[in-house]
């Protein structure tokens, strides 16, 4: 039976209990947002953001994975997984987020990425995950966005014969 996406997943770390999950928003200008929102058993939560940027992506349909976010040609990590996820909580306490406090925090995701990445793939004793698609290397090496790669999209659809 697949797991829920809408329901939250747990990640134990040291004794604490976390529930975490993944969700894509869209901000008033139609850029892509993935948030990483990570929730102790009592405490304040803390909101991962990765904003879509130039020589960034956020997934935001193909030919990107649901959940891959990166530098074009540089670290990435899928947040669908419990050790990119892991690494992201440990970085993000090393820079000061304290699940002990009461309060909500949001913190930008880009300035944990590489080090996240560094940390996971230290852990794994492999390459940080890549990102999916047969055509989505290829781009990204190239300098494309993700919002560059859907917009090219929707023109090579605009021009198709419709049938």
């Amino acid at each position: 039976m697949p797991r829920n996406a809408k329901k939250a997943r747990r990640l134990v770390v040291g004794g604490r209990t976390y529930l975490w999950t993944l969700r894509h928003r869209h901000t008033d200008g139609g850029n892509c947002r993935q948030i990483l929102t990570l929730r102790p058993g009592s405490g304040g939560s803390l909101r991962i953001v990765f904003a879509e940027a130039p020589d960034r992506y956020v997934p935001g349909g193909a030919p990107l994975g649901s959940a891959d976010v990166g530098h074009v040609g540089g670290a990435s990590l899928n947040l669908h997984e419990p050790g990119a996820v892991r690494a992201l909580l440990d970085v993000a306490t090393a820079h000061g987020w304290q699940p002990s406090e009461r309060r909500r925090q949001e913190m930008d995701g880009w300035p944990l990425l590489e080090e996240a990445a560094a940390l996971r793939e230290g852990n794994t004793g492999g390459a940080p995950h890549p990102v999916h698609g047969a055509g989505s290397a290829s781009a990204l090496s190239a300098g494309r966005s993700s919002a560059a790669m859907r917009s090219g999209d929707a023109s090579r659809k605009a021009d198709s014969p419709s049938s």
